[in-house]
């Protein structure tokens, strides 16, 4: 597993070329007067992060347009968390 990268926001006006090549080795969490403020990472990294969560929300869309009727929330979040469990296990 790769060290954690920690760095002054300052870095990247002073020294973008450098954050840039970090982040290529994993998010660098970026600091302003010694308190994290800012995650940042590659467009790559960020697309494998969120596009389990699109599609879902897709897949969500998808079902509200087919199915007219109503579910209560505990049985509309069941499904959610149940499915969401089966992606988490298909891309591990």
């Amino acid at each position: 597993m790769a060290a954690i990268k920690i760095r002054p926001i300052s870095d990247l006006r002073n020294d973008y070329a450098s954050v840039e090549a970090d982040v290529k080795n994993g998010p660098v969490f970026l600091t302003k007067n010694g308190y994290g403020t800012l995650v940042t990472m590659t467009i790559e990294e960020y697309e494998r992060l969120s596009d389990p969560l699109e599609r879902l929300l897709d897949e969500t869309d998808e079902y509200c347009r087919s199915h007219p009727e109503r579910e209560d929330g505990e049985a509309m979040f069941k499904r959610i968390r149940d499915r969401r469990h089966a992606l988490r296990n298909v891309s591990a």
